[in-house]
């Protein structure tokens, strides 16, 4: 099976309207930005992307909230969006604030087949309405269900032609488990490499859990608050 495509557009080719979406990144680290100009080129609309955050204003997700392509965000944190929040405010946006971990878990639980869980993260908060409760070992738990998606779109730091990812530094926080979760898992990476030259040791995501690989091209390397003292 030839995993490797040109470019972002080919990858995400057949993403439809109201597809459900992963799209790994935290922060600003780890952001596939090549499939998500290709998705914004695309123009697919009624998406439903589960995402740690949304980026900022004028960078990843953030730029298909602006283009209105977005019908549902589940992630953790709004951030420094301005357009995220505006939207999440207004009800132009349904969104769906899960704690951190939980969402991890949640997407982890996805890719290994776990219908429900416990945690007793959110009990007796919001967060906890309208989900089963149980109490267990003399403390209350809230259930939470597997999160999957029909289109996983990973960005690592390099990959091989079959498909075996190594992620650099914090994009390893989200992007290992989301491609273990969707039908289709698209992996853009900053360098390709032959079968063979990837330290085995050293792989986060073996190459069966990734259908379509490219090179990117055009990164950036963003900070979202840059401090400095006087």
């Amino acid at each position: 099976m030839n995993k490797v495509v040109a470019n972002a557009d080919e990858a995400v080719r057949d993403i439809p309207d109201n597809a459900v979406l992963m799209l790994g990144g935290f922060g600003l680290c780890g952001i596939p930005e090549n499939c998500i100009s290709a998705l914004i080129k695309k123009g697919v609309k009624g998406l439903t992307c589960i995402s740690n955050n949304a980026g900022v204003d004028d960078f990843g997700i953030g730029l298909m909230l602006k283009t209105r392509q977005v019908k549902k965000m589940i992630s953790s944190y709004v951030g420094e969006n301005a357009e995220f929040e505006r939207q999440l405010l207004s009800g132009e946006l349904e969104v769906d604030l899960v704690p951190q971990g939980t969402l991890a878990e949640r997407i982890r639980a996805g890719g290994a087949g776990i219908p429900l869980f416990a945690t007793p993260t959110g009990y007796g908060t919001e967060v906890a309405e309208g989900k089963e409760i149980r109490e267990m070992h003399g403390k209350m738990y809230v259930m939470e269900e597997w999160l999957k998606a029909d289109f996983a779109i990973v960005k690592a730091w390099k990959g091989d032609t079959l498909g075996n990812l190594i992620f650099k530094g914090t994009a390893r926080n989200f992007n290992p488990m989301m491609a273990t979760a969707g039908k289709i898992t698209i992996a853009e990476v900053e360098e390709l490499v032959e079968p063979g030259e990837l330290d085995p040791n050293m792989i986060h995501t073996p190459g069966i859990f990734v259908q379509r690989i490219f090179k990117g091209e055009n990164y950036e390397k963003r900070i979202e608050q840059r401090t400095v003292s006087k």
